[in-house]
């Protein structure tokens, strides 16, 4: 049946989360979400968030860092034990780099620093919730590495690895050009966002973050590095 409003429908099927102690972002977040046909909830500390996350499952959350009853990255990390799949998005007023490094080793997939305008954080709303299909393949190898598309799970030599969203995304577009270099603006537009703006930094941390999970230590890394162009999985 046609939809007249293809869009809102669509993307009210996508559960969003806000954890912000300030009253104004927050308010602002959730009738700007709710307007652009999201299924969003509001919650001022890490605690009542985490309990949010257990009933409400959502597709996304917006983070913030300085909550009043304990630091973001650590909510981010119990985020994730409840439900890896989940993407989460720093909002934080740290400009240090070192913060925003921890807080994407912590599994954050992005992070939008405040003051932001509110067109910039929906744009980066919507290139997370965004899912691009891989042709129709249910399943890629290289080697004893094995990636169920379908499943979103994958096993290294028989033994089940434990990737988050973006991670799982990301070794999967690798995997579809296994033995092939695939370029950074290639993997920000896929795994990403086709109309991705800003840094390319939160690639690195990324693949940074799956070479410790499927290499072994001492050994050359399956994931090969072309300084300024891109990526390779390598073949054995």
């Amino acid at each position: 049946m046609f939809c007249p409003f293809l869009y809102a429908c669509v993307v009210e099927q996508h559960r969003i989360l806000i954890v912000e102690d300030d009253e104004r972002i927050g308010s602002s977040l959730l009738r700007a979400l709710n307007g652009s046909g999201y299924d969003t909830a509001w919650e001022q500390t890490g605690q009542a968030g985490l309990d949010a996350v257990a009933e409400r499952r959502p597709d996304l959350i917006l983070l913030d860092l300085g909550l009043p009853d304990g630091d973001g990255i650590e909510v981010c990390g119990h985020i994730l034990d409840i439900d890896p799949s989940i993407s989460v998005v720093m909002l934080t007023a740290r400009d240090e780099e070192l913060d925003v490094v921890v807080g994407l080793d912590a599994g954050a997939i992005d992070y939008v620093a405040k003051p932001f305008k509110l067109a910039e954080l929906l744009a980066r709303v919507r290139a997370q919730l965004r899912r691009r299909p891989l042709g129709g393949v249910d399943q890629l190898s290289a080697g004893d590495l094995v990636i169920d598309v379908a499943a979103r799970r994958v096993w290294l030599s028989e033994q089940e690895v434990e990737l988050r969203a973006k991670e799982f995304d990301l070794l999967a577009r690798l995997a579809d050009d296994a033995g092939a270099v695939v370029t950074r603006e290639t993997l920000m537009s896929d795994v990403w966002d086709e109309h991705w703006f800003g840094s390319t930094k939160t690639l690195d941390f990324h693949i940074a973050a799956l070479r410790r999970k499927i290499d072994a230590p001492g050994e050359i890394s399956r994931i090969s590095t072309l300084r300024g162009v891109g990526y390779r999985l390598e073949l054995p």
